[in-house]
């Protein structure tokens, strides 16, 4: 509960009628300014929808200067969760706040700590596509070498997807192809990634890939164009609480090496 309390002390601080007053040009706040921080809540307290009927008799519309200053002050416990007094006291605040009461605020915190952590989750998820291409970009620039190391970060080394990419790539550095990028004739784009399963050890993301990509052999100077507009299918999976990719479907995979 100690976050909870932290939490609903910083959004009395930034509630627009608390900034909007002399408090919010006060660095800390001594007893004059509780004093007035009460009048503030009493005064919205007195309009507030929550506290029309019993529930004005039960908890009352007003909070004590004291209070105040005892509940920024103080390092409160969870122990300090089981006084009856206290719980009303944080009620009015949560009420004060807009919320219906303090569970009801102690839930939306929930819901946006979880919110958040999906949300990061999923970049996180994305992150790992987005720099995957981009070191597939920095493994074509190294043709005709043949470093495979570079996906050590974000492919298993075990993992289908890099036994088949690196069937498919040693093929061309033994032809002797190497990629041009002067005036950025070759380049990549990575766009509208979304997520289609998300489970605990195992999610699978779709993007839209455009490759242009041109690739000059060895000596005789001959030209390979790649331009594609395509869907990519990643299986990104959870391995010692690891996340990498397992495996990709890519319908173009092995164009290059068709050529003749």
């Amino acid at each position: 509960m100690k976050t909870i309390y932290n939490s609903i002390r910083e959004e009395v601080i930034k509630h627009s009628k608390v900034k909007n007053s002399v408090l919010g040009n006060v660095g800390e706040w001594k007893r004059s300014h509780y004093i007035i921080l009460s009048e503030i809540i009493k005064d919205e307290l007195s309009e507030a929808e929550e506290l029309k009927g019993g529930k004005k008799f039960e908890i009352g519309n007003t909070i004590s200067h004291v209070t105040l200053q005892r509940f920024f002050e103080n390092d409160y416990q969870d122990k300090t969760h089981n006084d009856l007094r206290f719980l009303k006291t944080l009620d009015k605040i949560c009420i004060f706040l807009g919320y219906k009461d303090l569970n009801s605020y102690i839930q939306f915190v929930k819901e946006k700590k979880q919110e958040k952590e999906n949300d990061s989750g999923i970049a996180f998820i994305t992150k790992i596509v987005y720099d995957y291409c981009t070191t597939v970009f920095e493994f074509y620039k190294n043709f005709p070498n043949h470093k495979t190391e570079f996906f050590k970060d974000l492919v298993f080394d075990d993992s289908p997807f890099l036994e088949r990419a690196s069937q498919f790539s040693k093929e061309l550095c033994d032809r002797d192809f190497q990629l041009v990028t002067k005036n950025n004739r070759s380049n990549f784009e990575v766009f509208d990634i979304h997520l289609v399963t998300d489970e605990p050890d195992k999610k699978i993301l779709e993007s839209q890939e455009f490759w242009n990509l041109l690739f000059k052999v060895g000596e005789t100077g001959e030209e390979h164009f790649v331009n594609q507009l395509n869907t990519q299918i990643y299986f990104i999976r959870k391995i010692d609480n690891v996340w990498k990719i397992w495996d990709n479907y890519n319908p173009n995979a092995g164009r290059l090496n068709n050529i003749k």
